[in-house]
């Protein structure tokens, strides 16, 4: 464990025990000041990188270069994959045409053999039948492991990883056996256009300054939906389903942002992968 990740934790234990044990109570407010100066401290000398030695599906930065209504995206995954971990890196670079830009699905992947969490995709859709998908996911290094206590504290970088929609989508089904469902939204082709700058921004800005994964307020779902409350505030602000993002797609059905007029029971059957 990283030694900054070390005093943080060991801050959150020790505390209650300084403050409870001590008898001299202005002794022990010393101590949990000079405690918390530790913890800042530590925070404030972590920086992320994109310099680092990544694991080989993380490891290309994708970015955007946008001339009027033609965006060249640069570094979309499509890798060939045998299995889970045996695959040929392919990438290529396309230009789209922003005018024929007209769907927005939101993809739920459940990765765990649960439902309570997932991991949550958007994937853009042109009038000429091309898919490009967003993921955003932690960035590791190459033979790192992810732990979900060290989220919490700055240990991972996080990549928005633009791919082709068969490389997210096959990589979960036919090789991860993951259960994936595929909704379209009712996002109006307008909004859909908003989302795409927003997130296109978001690659560049990542592109240029790495920022921190988190595994409670920027993970696969939570940094995408605070992309999309630049274009509209979100309806479901204290939703217990923003955290247990495995319910994601009931709290969108409510909301009615899911373009289907079926039960969600029935909708969940349908979209399903």
């Amino acid at each position: 464990m990283d030694w900054a990740v070390f005093i943080s934790v060991a801050f959150v234990c020790v505390i209650p025990l300084i403050f409870f044990l001590l008898p001299q109570r202005k002794l022990a407010l010393l101590l949990i000041v000079l405690a918390y100066i530790a913890v800042l401290f530590g925070w404030n000398n972590m920086q992320p990188s994109n310099d680092r030695i990544w694991m080989p599906s993380v490891a290309k930065n994708p970015y955007a270069i946008t001339q009027g209504n033609q965006v060249s995206v640069h570094n979309i995954r499509n890798f060939d994959y045998q299995t889970e971990h045996d695959f040929i890196q392919n990438y290529y670079d396309k230009t789209y045409n922003l005018d024929e830009l007209e769907t927005l699905s939101f993809i739920l992947s459940y990765w765990d053999g649960g439902t309570k969490v997932a991991h949550t995709i958007l994937s853009f859709g042109f009038k000429n039948g091309d898919y490009l998908a967003v993921s955003a996911e932690t960035r590791l290094e190459l033979g790192e492991p992810q732990e979900l206590i060290q989220g919490f504290f700055n240990q991972y970088e996080m990549l928005y990883v633009l791919a082709d929609e068969r490389d997210v989508i096959r990589l979960r089904t036919n090789l991860r056996k993951e259960e994936v469902f595929l909704y379209p939204t009712r996002v109006s082709k307008e909004n859909v256009r908003k989302v795409f700058d927003v997130i296109m921004t978001r690659v560049n800005k990542l592109h240029q300054q790495p920022e921190f994964y988190n595994t409670l307020t920027q993970n696969c779902f939570t940094a995408l939906r605070a992309d999309l409350s630049t274009i509209a505030p979100p309806k479901n602000l204290w939703d217990w389903r923003v955290l247990a993002n495995g319910y994601a797609d009931q709290m969108l059905y409510e909301s009615k942002d899911i373009d289907t007029d079926l039960s969600f029971i029935e909708a969940k059957q349908y979209f399903h992968i």
